[in-house]
């Protein structure tokens, strides 16, 4: 009885963990290293050396309906016409934390 009782309580906590601790949180500095290594060939300080239009700053990401971690992250995650998709390089975790701090990046201007 008491080895059903344990069964029933480990399987409590273990369900209860999982709805209760979220996933891992977005981390920039990690963003800033994958954005360093991946992305700041062609998106230097936001900008694009490709299409000027299509930059990373906090206006052009709004205008494009780019300015939410879902979106950069899609966008990263399967590239759209001459930006690279990334599915095959990142971790998804790495994916949202290059997202993340792109947007932080613009809340700040790229300062």
């Amino acid at each position: 009885m008491k080895k059903i009782l344990k069964l029933v309580l480990v399987t409590f906590l273990l369900l209860i963990s999982t709805f209760t601790f979220p996933a891992r949180a977005v981390d920039t500095v990690n963003g800033e290293q994958i954005f360093s290594v991946n992305c700041a060939g062609c998106h230097i300080n936001g900008s694009n050396i490709i299409r000027r239009g299509k930059n990373l700053k906090k206006s052009a990401l709004k205008k494009y309906g780019m300015d939410s971690i879902e979106a950069v992250a899609s966008i990263v995650t399967n590239g759209k016409n001459n930006m690279s998709a990334y599915k095959d390089r990142l971790s998804e975790q790495q994916i949202k934390d290059v997202a993340a701090y792109v947007l932080e990046q613009a809340e700040k201007d790229w300062r």
